[in-house]
């Protein structure tokens, strides 16, 4: 059936088809922590969720409207396919890989349908930022993303299947990322011997000269939550990916952990003048870094090339083992598993602290 896409605003008055968000007005395909997508089409990204229904026959797709609350790759991908199922599903594995690669920023170029996939991310990325306000850019309007993202939504739609199509036609937009993208995925192609891997603890610890683009530097984190970026001049972040705020369906995970205690920690050993911090394990993606002062949720969505990364007093071998040491002991008596509750991460940060 025809579909069409309303904006969020509207589903309290109209049942709908309700795409990387949450809505008790309509069918629910979202991989967001405790929403309630039916469990036959469960999937790690929500465009693999509503690719994975428009391949079920026991779903119901039967509704006149899709919308989402906010505009990002994984929620466009997984709206686009609903209003476009049968391109979607000739084109499956591409929209797969840029949910993938939109989401988590985990970049596999050896996936034959990868390149492609980024470069149409890449596009995507380019117009957002021309047309409109860049990712999580909201707060700098005077609306709130579910109002400001409709306007974007309005344009993609339109646009995107002549892309998807021909990504040759658009190549001035998509090129300057694509090539930066490509280099970075090289140089920590090069590294790769720098690389050490923790998986008793979900850590991936990844030494390079430089901060890269994500795409590069999450390319070589799928199966892994944390990620502690050892750069030259004792520049460290260590980062929650978006694995941990959502629900993924193929592997099981660890609870998030307030990252505050640690911080402390480090800042115990910090001779540099500044200070060690760290966002709440409830924000999208948070990274205890060297800062003094917050970043905005749009420098931290950003790639660690576009914001300062301060040089630490602690050694990289200390650090590293600081962290590694911390979490083997938190996580000591526990089970990684899937389908963890905020309620049950609460409760169990709220339990570590006191038994502290």
């Amino acid at each position: 059936m025809l579909r069409k896409f309303i904006p969020f605003t509207q589903v309290k008055h109209q049942k709908a088809i309700i795409v990387d968000s949450l809505h008790p007005n309509g069918l629910v395909l979202s991989h967001w922590r405790g929403a309630p997508t039916p469990a036959v089409v469960r999937g790690d990204t929500s465009a693999d969720i509503v690719l994975n229904a428009l391949r079920e026959p026991t779903i119901n797709l039967d509704f006149e409207y899709v919308t989402a609350n906010h505009f990002d790759v994984d929620g466009f991908v997984g709206v686009w396919a609903l209003l476009q199922p049968e391109l979607a599903l000739q084109y499956e594995a591409v929209l797969r890989q840029m949910a993938l690669i939109g989401d988590f920023r985990e970049l596999d170029l050896t996936n034959p349908a990868a390149d492609q996939a980024l470069k149409l991310v890449c596009w995507l990325n380019a117009k957002e930022k021309e047309l409109f306000y860049p990712p999580f850019g909201a707060d700098a309007t005077e609306e709130s993303e579910v109002i400001a993202s409709v306007p974007k939504f309005d344009y993609f739609l339109q646009e995107f299947k002549a892309v998807l199509l021909d990504p040759e036609k658009e190549q001035s937009a998509w090129e300057p990322e694509y090539q930066a993208v490509g280099q970075d995925y090289a140089l920590v192609q090069q590294c790769k011997s720098n690389i050490r891997q923790y998986p008793a603890i979900g850590l991936i610890c990844i030494s390079l000269p430089k901060p890269v683009h994500y795409y590069a530097l999450f390319g070589v984190t799928a199966g892994f939550d944390m990620v502690l970026a050892r750069y030259t001049y004792n520049q460290y972040e260590l980062e929650y990916k978006y694995t941990t705020w959502v629900d993924i369906h193929s592997r099981p995970t660890w609870p998030r952990v307030a990252l505050a205690p640690l911080a402390a920690k480090l800042n115990q050993l910090e001779t540099s003048g500044r200070t060690w911090n760290a966002e709440s394990i409830t924000d999208t993606g948070p990274i205890l870094r060297l800062d003094g002062k917050e970043l905005t949720k749009q420098q931290r969505y950003a790639n660690p090339t576009e914001r300062p990364v301060y040089s630490s007093s602690i050694p990289p071998v200390e650090l590293e083992n600081i962290i590694v040491t911390y979490y083997q002991e938190i996580y000591r008596d526990l089970q990684p598993q899937k389908y963890w509750t905020w309620e049950q991460v609460k409760t169990w940060n709220k339990n570590q602290a006191q038994s502290n």
